[in-house]
């Protein structure tokens, strides 16, 4: 998603996420705007890793950048440990619930809540998105300290 608009970074992804949540998805009231957050935060968690990834060739802590955004979290996961588990956790929820088909309940109305449909359904409310935003910029403060 990022390509499309030649974005380097994850700050200005965030931005956008953030205009997303806590403006248009206030007056739009629906799923559509929820599922384009979500994707925003996606993509400022893979330029964060990239970024990093990026950071540690130049201290030659590994020795290529790989081409894959899943060999990329195996890479940084091993390279920071335990203390990005959490961020992870997140990061995988967030592709499920990109990956997953969804229904619209409340849409519209104050309680709007996307649900995933699947095996496990989620359910994904406005509160949970502003919670996932903070984790995602929490994430970005996180690895730029690292760098």
């Amino acid at each position: 998603m990022y390509e499309e608009y030649d974005v380097v970074q994850p700050e200005e992804e965030l931005k956008r996420a953030d205009h997303l949540v806590y403006v248009s998805l206030k007056y739009t009231r629906t799923c559509d705007i929820m599922k384009n957050a979500v994707k925003r935060l996606i993509t400022a968690f893979e330029l964060a890793m990239t970024e990093y990834l990026e950071a540690m060739k130049k201290k030659r802590k590994i020795s290529e950048v790989p081409a894959t955004v899943k060999e990329r979290a195996i890479i940084v996961k091993d390279l920071i440990g335990n203390p990005i588990n959490k961020y992870m956790a997140l990061y995988n929820l967030l592709k499920k619930i990109d990956k997953s088909d969804y229904s619209a309940y409340e849409e519209f109305r104050k309680n709007v809540t996307l649900v995933t449909k699947g095996d496990k359904p989620i359910s994904i409310k406005v509160e949970d998105l502003y919670n996932y935003l903070e984790t995602t910029k929490m994430f970005v403060k996180f690895i730029r300290e690292r760098m």
